[in-house]
């Protein structure tokens, strides 16, 4: 899918009943970047996931229809994208982080998250130490990435970036690289399809995910944050956490 790259200035835009100005009339756009499941992926042609189910909460608040927007992770994660307007907010699996917030703002954090490590089952390697003088594969743009690169540090290891999780985990699976990292998410739900993967270790990084908006967006993120606070309350996070999870929250 393409998004929409008008640079309107904020007195443009659609502004329904709700008094939020959005880029599109009618709908709110979301990028993301595919494939991340169980948060984002296409299935039979559509794209469906925990952040997909999450965010149509919000759009049916608005009155809207919710419309995603497949994107590379940097665009999203540096701001640009909200700079030419492509998107409303951003829900791609996304760590909040400080140099983040520099350039976009975050919901309420909505998932907690960590890093894990994956590789092909049976594989001896579950600190960075094991890792010494082998391949570790990780995302680009991603807080895996750079968890990666400080703990890696003085261990003679070769870092293989891949521009999606899609393309690190195939290279997991084909031994190009002897592991991968990523949010443990995203892994644990990658080796429930493939078997011949497992996830051997996970750090506790603490992170949180949170929905990113343009600097200023106040409305919006005070519109996306009711909507997850009453989401948490009514039950319905439980219910979409249990969807694609298969458990509820644990905290």
């Amino acid at each position: 899918m393409t998004g929409c790259t008008s640079t309107k200035s904020d007195s443009d835009g659609d502004k329904g009943a709700s008094g939020i100005k959005l880029v599109s009339s009618g709908k709110i756009k979301t990028c993301t970047h595919l494939p991340y499941p169980p948060f984002q992926s296409k299935k039979d042609g559509k794209i469906v996931g925990f952040d997909v189910d999450l965010v149509d909460l919000v759009a049916k608040d608005l009155g809207v229809e919710q419309e995603i927007v497949n994107t590379p992770f940097e665009g999203i994660e540096t701001g640009q994208d909200f700079n030419i307007r492509k998107c409303d907010l951003a829900a791609a699996g996304m760590t909040i982080t400080d140099e983040r917030d520099k350039v976009m703002d975050f919901s309420d954090p909505y998932f907690n998250a960590t890093q894990a490590l994956i590789t092909k089952k049976g594989q001896p390697y579950k600190t960075f130490e094991d890792l010494k003088g082998k391949k570790l594969g990780y995302q680009k743009a991603t807080t895996g990435g750079i968890y990666a690169k400080k703990e890696s540090k003085g261990l003679d290891m070769e870092l293989v970036e891949y521009e999606d999780v899609g393309l690190l985990l195939t290279a997991v699976k084909a031994g190009k690289v002897d592991a991968g990292i990523n949010d443990n998410g995203v892994l644990f739900e990658y080796i429930k399809d493939n078997p011949d993967t497992e996830v051997t270790a996970e750090f506790d990084t603490g992170e949180k995910y949170g929905i990113g908006l343009r600097t200023g967006n106040d409305s919006l993120r005070t519109k996306v944050n009711k909507v997850l606070k009453k989401a948490r309350t009514d039950g319905s996070y439980d219910k979409i956490y249990k969807k694609w999870f298969g458990t509820t929250p644990q905290s």
